[in-house]
């Protein structure tokens, strides 16, 4: 082997063996010191003595390896690639040269074949996208990130609940957060109202593309639809968009990280404490999470980068309620009566107009279930209306032979107080 190079690896044993048969060191030393046993350490210095530095190189080193493609099968590898299967990506190719030409060989080795004789494959993959650390925003309230996270956090003791919570984004701190049965429009209506009246108001919130912040449509609408047309809003964005609260989707989950970090904290350390304390119910799960969030805050949180705050303070007079609630219009029938969702309610005169039929009012439904009809920004009085004939003859009961047989006694079931469509509540003095 003319002019033999030794890697480090080869030229720490020289060294060592050298020291061996100086004497300085013992065989069992220097295996240790090479990391092999002592007998190959015997059979290397046993190599070493005959055929000198040349004997600690491996055997194999300038050999051409015994399964290497030969040139032949090279050139011919490339000649297909340039005719007959012109445009074939590599793993194609590969495939068709084992089912076709009898050349059965690694995609590995086709695209070194290729690449080698500068020959690319006509499929070209997109370059990875560069992922960085992005900022804080610089004050507390400039942006809060709020999600859902529906989770077994009572471990089977009681219902499934949401955790829906807001993280500010300057200093990683929990403004506010509740249990729910489910994500839905209200939770975010009680998490905003209670986030103002504590903080403020916001700069912004970033979320998902859940439908309680987005309306989705089923096709994308076409240019010329978006520049005809207004974005439809939900309940909850026309909320923000009459408090002045901006709304940024975020496209992926990790746009969102920080209140997706804070889950997973939650799930392990929040679960911990409401089987510390045998929450059992969703009450008894947001007294656990409201003792929670202070410690929680202390422990996890950082300073903002300008110690400012950025909530803006809530101006004199703004009724949170008539904002934060799901309204929907309605239009007075003839009888003074609006209906809403299978009820009627009766309007009653009030001091501003004896009667509102026709009017074009505003049904608003609270985060309570408490329903309020709104015209001009006035509360209207209301209470529920009577039953109509047609109504009161599904509530008749029918002749002996004809009652549908119900299992309870032979009666037909009558809905109980405290059926669904029996809850509706209006509040009992309601004026401007």
């Amino acid at each position: 082997m003319e002019g033999l190079t030794l890697s480090q690896k080869e030229q720490a044993r020289l060294q060592a063996l050298n020291r061996v048969l100086e004497g300085k060191l013992k065989i069992k030393e220097a295996a240790l010191t090479m990391g092999v046993s002592e007998r190959h350490a015997w059979r290397l210095l046993a190599r070493y003595r005959a055929e000198g530095a040349a004997g600690l190189a491996h055997g194999n080193r300038g050999r051409a390896p015994a399964r290497k493609t030969s040139p032949e099968v090279e050139s011919k590898v490339v000649e297909l690639a340039e005719g007959r299967y012109k445009g074939f990506n590599h793993s194609h190719l590969t495939d068709m040269l084992g089912e076709q030409e009898d050349f059965p060989m690694s995609r590995s080795t086709v695209r070194r074949i290729l690449k080698r004789h500068g020959v690319t494959s006509p499929r070209h993959r997109r370059a990875p996208k560069h992922r960085s650390r992005r900022e804080r925003y610089s004050q507390e309230g400039m942006l809060l990130q709020i999600d859902g996270s529906p989770h077994a956090w009572l471990e089977g003791r009681g219902p499934r609940l949401v955790l829906i919570s807001a993280i500010d984004d300057a200093t990683g701190t929990v403004p506010f957060a509740l249990f729910r049965g489910q994500e839905d429009a209200p939770g975010y209506f009680l998490l905003l109202k209670e986030i103002i009246k504590r903080k403020g108001i916001p700069w912004s919130l970033y979320s998902d593309n859940h439908a309680v912040f987005r309306v989705n449509p089923k096709a994308p609408l076409s240019i010329e639809e978006q520049l005809a047309q207004e974005q439809p809003l939900t309940q909850f964005s026309r909320a923000l968009r009459e408090l002045g609260i901006g709304a940024i989707f975020a496209l992926s989950p990790q746009a969102k990280g920080r209140v997706e970090r804070l889950f997973g904290t939650l799930q392990d350390r929040l679960v911990s404490e409401l089987r510390l304390a045998g929450a059992r119910t969703e009450g008894e799960a947001n007294q656990v999470l409201w003792r929670f969030l202070p410690r929680f805050n202390q422990r996890f949180g950082v300073p903002a980068l300008q110690p400012e705050s950025a909530y803006r303070a809530r101006p004199v007079g703004l009724d949170l309620d008539h904002i934060l609630c799901a309204r929907y219009p309605r239009t007075v029938a003839s009888d003074n009566t609006v209906r809403f969702h299978g009820c009627a309610f009766q309007l009653l005169p009030g001091p501003h107009r004896i009667s509102y039929a026709r009017a074009k009012v505003e049904v608003c439904e609270q985060s309570d279930e408490t329903i309020l009809i709104c015209y001009q920004g006035r509360v209207l009085p209301a209470t529920e209306a009577p039953l109509v004939a047609a109504t009161l003859r599904t509530f008749r009961e029918p002749p002996a032979e004809t009652r549908p047989q119900t299992g309870n006694n032979g009666k037909a079931h009558k809905p109980g107080p405290d059926h669904p469509w029996r809850r509706w509540t209006l509040t009992k003095s309601l004026t401007s």
